[in-house]
């Protein structure tokens, strides 16, 4: 006895619809995620009505309101902070050394970051402010 044998079509995989998933997804994430590079730490810069926008230095020595310092990604004590200055004190004395104080901080504290930066040959250091409300609205103002 002889059988017919049905002929099957070659099995085909379209990718197209795989691939536009893909992209969906990819740009959903790019859209919904943040880019910060900073860990929550929340800051209130004082006001300045002079203050010039400067380009990010590579150096940047955060004091928080209650007398803590971080550097990079270092949270560091009073006692630390002059030997992690001195291990990023030769890339500061090229860029320069931007210290983001609390505007609550007590005065005493920036002291002594300004104080270990001079202490290691940073001459050249910036204070981080944030431009005040009525000078922005003056300069939108004709």
């Amino acid at each position: 006895m002889k059988f017919v044998r049905r002929r099957r079509d070659p099995v085909e995989v379209n990718l197209t619809p795989l691939i536009d998933v893909v992209f969906l997804l990819l740009i959903f994430f790019m859209v919904s995620t943040t880019f910060e590079t900073r860990q929550a730490l929340e800051l209130t810069l004082p006001d300045s009505v002079s203050g010039v926008a400067l380009e990010v230095s590579p150096v940047t020595l955060v004091v928080t309101e209650q007398g803590r310092y971080r550097l990079g990604e270092r949270e560091l004590s009073a006692g630390e902070l002059g030997q992690a200055l001195s291990a990023e004190a030769e890339q500061a004395r090229q860029h320069g050394l931007v210290v983001e104080a609390d505007a609550r901080a007590a005065h005493a504290d920036v002291v002594r970051a300004l104080d270990q930066a001079g202490v290691h040959g940073i001459h050249q250091v910036r204070i981080a402010t944030r431009e005040t409300q009525a000078t922005s609205m003056q300069a939108e103002t004709p």
